[in-house]
């Protein structure tokens, strides 16, 4: 299966941010990645339920949100109705997991949960099967710009082994110092969603980049 690109609007102009989505809906990216941060549960203060109604009249391609929250139960609703397709938490925060993913489904998004880079992938043993999409922080969450972690590759096999035994439906995405020094490599060890925000926003012509992320050669 083709692999997705779902560039991150937290690296995006926000002084124009129209330009920014416009230009995603014409380049080869599949997804918006929104992160979604309160300032609790890391240490940054992003965007929230405003933005994403405001753009959505605008983005022709599904919104992924990744909520760096705690209590992201809480939201479910209202991120539904501001538009967002796949709702993705942090194993972290979430202490009632399989509720939470429940509540996701019902409301008819794709459910994700996301972890951190100090998490192990086996305490997903036992949901992996009920999940749509499982996010590995190749960074720590809350900033952009960081430095890729390498146990990551590792992570990807250990999860891609994970989905294949319990003949789970999940993607497996990566978020964090992704760029072609790595992207091709997640790939080969089983991503299906890589995720780039510095690396698509900061470069001279973004849809090129992105372009350059979509084939990748092996």
């Amino acid at each position: 299966m083709k692999h997705f690109i779902a560039p991150s609007l937290l690296a995006a102009d926000f002084s124009n941010l129209k330009k920014d989505v416009e230009m995603i809906n014409n380049s080869e990216a599949d997804w918006f990645h929104l992160d979604i941060m309160d300032g609790v549960f890391v240490p940054n203060i992003s965007f929230g339920i405003p933005v994403l109604e405001s753009i959505k009249p605008l983005a022709q391609k599904p919104f992924d949100v990744h909520l760096m929250i705690v209590q992201p139960e809480r939201y479910i609703e209202p991120f539904k109705k501001a538009g967002a397709d796949l709702f993705n938490v942090h194993y972290e925060a979430s202490p009632h997991l399989h509720r939470t993913v429940q509540s996701v489904h019902a409301a008819d998004m794709k459910a994700g949960v996301t972890l951190n880079p100090h998490t192990p992938v086996s305490v997903l043993e036992d949901i992996i099967a009920e999940l749509d999409l499982v996010l590995l922080m190749s960074v720590n969450p809350g900033f952009g710009g960081q430095k890729f972690i390498k146990n990551t590759f590792n992570k990807v096999e250990q999860l891609k082994e994970l989905v294949l035994r319990k003949n789970s439906r999940a993607l497996i995405q990566v978020d964090g110092g992704v760029d072609n020094t790595n992207a091709a490599e997640l790939v080969k060890k089983g991503a299906d969603v890589l995720v780039a925000g510095s690396y698509v926003f900061k470069s001279p012509n973004p849809q090129d980049t992105i372009k350059g992320l979509k084939e990748l050669e092996f």
